[in-house]
């Protein structure tokens, strides 16, 4: 199981084991700075465990009362929040180096193609929620990545979308419905393949659960699945091959790339 520690800045992780240490040699317990601070208990814990950037005043205070002199505070610039979780960044990285990659969803619209509405609505919606300003820097950071679609050099993109994907409300049904039309424009780009996996064509590794292949430019393949809160991320050629096999199949029983739009136009209709 992936440590969920893994997933805070490393610089609020590195500050808040600073912040501790200096706590610890002067002796202070947490609750004495988080009274002379005016904060709780619980932010100062946070703090220590990286889980949030300290604020100002309580670094403020901290730095005083444990006689850090500066060098506590000194840390404070360096708390710039990394746009995305320790364990996403190794795949973002061969993302950003992908020649080729295919995507199977069968639960959410690909990150690659959503809109504003749609990622601002997963996003915004997510258990334990984020904080508002981390929330719209990860919706920032979803809507850049979008960039890949049309980068040079070009990439080619293969999605296949299993329908439920396509009838789940999110946002609404305007935002749904401006996300299907999103989809049909994203479809004429000559790199991208959008396919749609009917109800009735199905198979059983198309219930799995999501996958994601890619090819960088030095032709590694890379292969990622995800669940609720774990990503298992791999370049083993025995595991990609598996799953090579397995969107293939998923493919296979997909509707053509025409099919595929005209069945999308005809759920935007009645919206």
């Amino acid at each position: 199981m992936a440590d969920e520690s893994s997933q805070f800045p490393v610089s609020y992780r590195y500050f808040g084991s600073q912040f501790q240490l200096w706590r610890q040699n002067a002796q202070v317990r947490r609750e004495t700075i988080a009274e002379a601070a005016n904060y709780s208990v619980d932010t100062v814990k946070s703090v220590e465990q990286g889980r949030r950037r300290v604020p100002p005043r309580l670094a403020e205070i901290a730095d005083e009362m444990f006689g850090a002199r500066g060098l506590l505070l000194a840390g404070i610039p360096y708390l710039k929040r990394e746009r995305y979780p320790e364990r996403s960044r190794t795949y973002f990285e061969y993302e950003n180096e992908a020649i080729a990659m295919w995507w199977y969803e069968p639960l959410l619209i690909p990150g690659l193609l959503q809109t504003e509405e749609y990622a601002n609505a997963l996003i915004s919606g997510r258990y334990p929620p984020w904080e508002d300003d981390e929330a719209e820097e990860k919706v920032r950071g979803r809507l850049a990545r979008r960039a890949l679609l049309t980068s040079k050099p070009t990439v080619a993109f293969s999605f296949v979308l299993y329908e439920a994907v396509l009838r789940c409300p999110v946002g609404g049904d305007q935002a749904l419905k401006k996300q299907l039309c999103h989809l049909m424009e994203v479809a004429r780009l000559r790199n991208v393949s959008i396919q749609v996996l009917p109800f009735e064509r199905v198979v059983p590794s198309a219930l799995n659960g999501p996958m994601v292949l890619l090819e960088t430019r030095d032709h590694e393949h890379f292969a990622l699945v995800e669940g609720q809160s774990l990503s298992q991320q791999t370049t083993a050629p025995t595991d990609v091959s598996t799953l090579t096999q397995r969107y293939g199949m998923i493919r296979t029983q997909a509707l053509s790339e025409e099919e595929s739009v005209s069945f999308i136009e005809r759920m935007v209709e009645p919206l």
